[in-house]
C-alpha cells in the first residue's frame, strides 16, 4: 500500500477505540479517533481521511446521521457503520444514508480488516478512474482549443 491510508475511528468506548487503533496501526494504517459525532465532524473538516469506522450509537447522535454530515465534509471518504445492535432497519438506513459497508460487534478482526481493505481498494479504483476521465477530458479540450485557434487564424487571412 504505497501511501498509508488514513482512518478515523469513531466510538464512544475508549477501550474499543484503543484496540481498533492498535490493530489498524499494526497493519500500517494511520489512525485518528473521535469519541462522538461532533468531534468526528470537526476532525473531518480539517483533516483528510480515506475511511471512517462509525459506531451506530454515539452519545450525541446516531451514527446514521453522522454518515450524512460526514458526506458533506469529505464526500469520497469510505464510511463503515459498526454496530453491536444489528437489525434490518439499521442496515437499510445505513446504506440509504451512504454507508459503504456494515460491520458487527464483537469484531471479527480478520473479517473487519478484509472489509476495510476491500473498501480502500474500491476507493483507489474509483480515484484512478476519475483521474483517467479528467486526463481524457483535458486532452480532448486542448485539441478542441487548438482547432478553434487554427480555424480563427485561417479566417483572419
Amino acid at each position: 500500500m504505497g501511501e498509508r491510508a488514513r482512518i478515523l475511528v469513531i466510538d464512544d468506548d475508549e477501550s474499543i477505540r484503543r484496540t481498533i487503533t492498535s490493530i489498524l496501526e499494526e497493519k500500517g494504517y494511520t489512525v485518528d479517533t473521535a469519541e462522538n459525532g461532533k468531534e468526528a465532524i470537526r476532525k473531518s473538516k480539517t483533516k483528510f481521511y480515506n475511511l471512517a469506522l462509525i459506531d451506530i450509537r454515539l452519545p450525541d447522535m446516531e451514527g446514521t446521521k453522522l454518515l450524512t454530515a460526514m458526506k458533506e465534509t469529505t464526500p469520497k471518504m469510505v464510511k463503515i457503520i459498526v454496530t453491536g445492535y444489528p437489525s434490518l432497519h439499521n442496515a437499510v438506513e445505513a446504506v440509504n444514508r451512504g454507508a459503504d459497508a456494515y460491520v458487527l460487534k464483537p469484531f471479527n478482526v480478520e473479517k473487519t480488516l478484509k472489509t476495510i481493505e476491500e473498501q480502500l481498494e474500491k476507493q483507489k479504483g474509483a480515484r484512478k478512474y476519475s483521474e483517467q476521465k479528467i486526463s481524457e477530458f483535458i486532452e480532448t479540450r486542448v485539441k478542441e482549443l487548438e482547432e478553434q485557434k487554427t480555424t480563427a487564424q485561417s479566417e483572419r487571412r
